[in-house]
């Protein structure tokens, strides 16, 4: 039996297929099942997507050679979450509010695990240098 795996991907849409109904097109012609854990769609302007993608790996991989065919931008293991890590100051603020542990120090840095990040943004508001942004937020 072929084992089944799971990967989060972030998938960035060009305004062309802002549209399209590319999970119908995964789950049907990949055999994936699709957990979408964030949406933004601009119609015809602009698709960002996180979703979860469950499956086999040859399954999985040829899903995402597809995606890239289409100039769909694919962040394995990817988030909505963007850090800016050369003015962290490392006060750890945002690692008190990170409940699923996707941050934390070493060496006297921030470290971001984006695997476990849950997309909550409780890390963006208590970030006391505003350093921390998620994308699903930018309009």
């Amino acid at each position: 039996m072929t084992p089944i795996n799971k990967v989060k991907v972030m998938l960035i849409f060009p305004s062309m297929l802002a549209a399209e109904p590319i999970s119908y097109y995964l789950v049907k012609s990949y055999d994936l099942k699709i957990n979408i854990l964030k949406a933004y769609v601009n119609y015809n302007v602009e698709g960002r997507l996180l979703i979860e993608l469950e499956g086999t790996d040859a399954n999985i991989k040829n899903a995402l050679k597809y995606l890239k065919s289409l100039n769909i931008k694919t962040i394995k293991n990817g988030t909505g979450t963007y850090i800016d890590f050369d003015n962290c100051i490392a006060c750890g603020a945002c690692i008190a509010a990170c409940e699923p542990g996707a941050l934390k120090l070493e060496n006297d840095k921030l470290v971001f695990d984006g695997t476990k990040c849950l997309e909550c943004r409780l890390c963006e508001k208590a970030c006391p240098e505003r350093l921390i942004k998620n994308v699903f937020n930018q309009r």
